[in-house]
């Protein structure tokens, strides 16, 4: 059963991936999400209901890391799209106040659930078997009641909490990027720097996330500026350079650090490209 599971993950995680290549802001793009979301978690109910777990570790996995991935992911789709249709069509200025007060509405549930919160980040394990086995919930742990209405038999007293973090996180980043674009927005026609490097065709061809994934790698190295160079700068850069939208980077670092399989891919690719460069000059 473990085998099926991971499978199913991992196919949801290349598709999902080629979602959040498309725009987020646009209702189609939205509704697949949602609805890839929905079919992979029915998926997983059917095995879960078919199977067992071989020990309680696998369990607590399965309820702490994997289903919240999916759950978190169709909770920020949810999310996402009651904002596309809540948000301001007037000027940038309403539309930021509109963001703001969101993001003030996420930091209360933080605020509120500050111990649990800390607990998963900090990925502690000492209560697992009370938050992530089902039939073994602690009620003085339980904060959030609607959990007594949930299918016993595909949920546990915390793997919807987890879900919750994994949800505001995504849209933390979303909102983060949609300030950016409104703060700095101006046409992008009459920029001469960007004007310059797209005379020079020099066009990213491989996947945004590559890119990503390199920008990042560059950062953590130190390679550039000391390893004090932000990210947003370094983002910003490549895009004039590489005459591309690279859209929510933070969105797509989460997904680069939830890659179970492969997850410096791109940079793996990379290397072996450039290693047999060198074998082939060597000949």
């Amino acid at each position: 059963m473990f085998k099926e599971i991971e499978k199913i993950i991992e196919q949801y995680r290349i598709d999902i991936e080629e979602i959040n290549e498309e725009n987020l802001n646009t209702f189609s793009t939205v509704e697949k999400g949602l609805t890839i979301s929905r079919k992979c978690l029915q998926r997983l109910r059917l095995v879960i209901r078919n199977g067992s777990f071989k020990n309680k570790e696998d369990e607590i996995l399965f309820f702490k890391r994997q289903k919240p991935y999916i759950y978190g992911n169709l909770k920020f789709y949810v999310k996402l799209y009651k904002h596309l249709l809540q948000i301001p069509k007037g000027s940038n200025k309403s539309q930021r106040s509109h963001i703001d007060n969101e993001i003030k509405k996420q930091q209360e549930y933080y605020n509120k659930n500050l111990d649990f919160i800390r607990y998963y980040r900090q990925n502690h394990t000492n209560l697992d078997e009370f938050y992530f086995l089902r039939g073994n919930d602690n009620i003085g742990l339980i904060s959030d009641t609607s959990h007594f209405y949930t299918d016993a038999e595909f949920s546990t007293s915390h793997d919807n909490a987890v879900a919750k973090i994994i949800s505001y996180d995504l849209l933390l980043a979303y909102y983060l990027d949609e300030l950016q674009k409104l703060k700095s927005y101006r046409s992008k026609s009459t920029n001469p720097v960007k004007r310059h490097f797209k005379s020079l065709d020099l066009g990213w061809t491989a996947n945004k996330i590559d890119l990503i994934e390199l920008i990042y790698a560059l950062q953590a190295s130190g390679a550039i500026k000391g390893g004090k160079a932000g990210i947003k700068d370094m983002a910003m850069a490549c895009e004039q350079i590489f005459d591309i939208d690279l859209g929510n980077y933070y969105r797509k670092f989460l997904e680069i650090r939830g890659r179970k399989i492969e997850p410096t891919k791109f940079l793996d690719r990379m290397k072996s490209a450039l290693l047999k460069r060198i074998e082939e000059a060597d000949d």
